[in-house]
């Protein structure tokens, strides 16, 4: 499973901050705490004021680069911070993202096709999220579409269903397995990503159930997720599910994991 580290985003209060006063140990320790709990990519998000947004994300990805050599997950439906973004990155990246929203798609996709990266797509469209699994299907069907025309390739495509805070919605986490279910069926050659941490907002006691979600997630198809990688509860469910799931071959994963301490510690 691909891990994408979250916690470079700027709509977090400390990291705005940071951004805003250029304090580039603030952002180089939160890239390098990622990668040493070994994240596959980092995700990039300036989160500023669409006027601002080129400048600070090229400044992001300059700085992020000086520590660390992980591939960018850009963050951004801004297509001028996009396009000057992905002349500062040094590989491949991921873009997060496009959805069904056909002004998004029309500004996004020659991006896209024209980096032949990889790309995050997102379940809705102008309407906003569909609230069932069929309607976040036909999103897709629609996105699909458009990204085969283009293109670009299933394997390049990470749809992310959505997932959604069970605090105000009990019946979202039951939606979210589904969809990524259907999605598996559907295009069996694309991947499967969502935000896990969407599921527990609002709510006490969000690891555990954030990493009790993750391993239904996994048994139903996903395959990354924008996560916290420094939470070793996380990381322990993640092993041990592949463990079980018949993903670690000869074990190693897991054993390797358990005589480093990162599983089975005070078990």
């Amino acid at each position: 499973m691909k891990i994408i580290g979250e916690k470079i985003n700027g709509t977090r209060a400390q990291v705005r901050t940071a951004i805003i006063n250029r304090d580039s140990n603030f952002i180089r320790t939160l890239a390098e705490d990622q990668v040493k709990a070994g994240v596959d990519l980092l995700d990039v998000n300036a989160g500023t004021t669409p006027d601002r947004e080129p400048e600070d994300l090229v400044w992001l990805i300059k700085t992020i680069q000086e520590v660390v050599d992980v591939p960018l997950c850009i963050d951004s439906t801004n297509t001028i911070a996009l396009t000057e973004a992905l002349n500062h990155v040094k590989q491949e990246p991921m873009i997060n993202s496009i959805s069904g929203d056909p002004e998004r798609l029309e500004n996004m996709l020659p991006v896209v096709a024209k980096h032949n990266c990889a790309v995050i797509a997102l379940a809705l469209d102008e309407s906003g999220i569909p609230k069932s699994v069929e309607d976040r299907m036909k999103v897709l069907k629609r996105v699909f579409s458009a990204t085969r025309d283009a293109g670009i390739s299933d394997e390049k495509v990470y749809a992310d269903p959505l997932i959604m805070t069970i605090g105000t919605d009990t019946q979202a986490g039951l939606i979210a397995l589904e969809s990524i279910k259907a999605i598996k069926r559907e295009y069996p050659k694309a991947h499967i990503t969502s935000g896990l941490s969407n599921i527990s907002f609002g709510l006490p006691g969000r690891s555990l159930i954030n990493r009790t979600f993750l391993t239904l997630a996994l048994e139903a198809g996903l395959d990354s997720a924008i996560v916290d990688p420094t939470n070793q509860g996380l990381r322990e469910s993640l092993i041990v599910t592949e463990l079980l799931l018949g993903q670690d071959k000869f074990c190693r994963r897991y054993t390797q994991a358990f005589r480093s301490g990162l599983v089975g510690i005070n078990k």
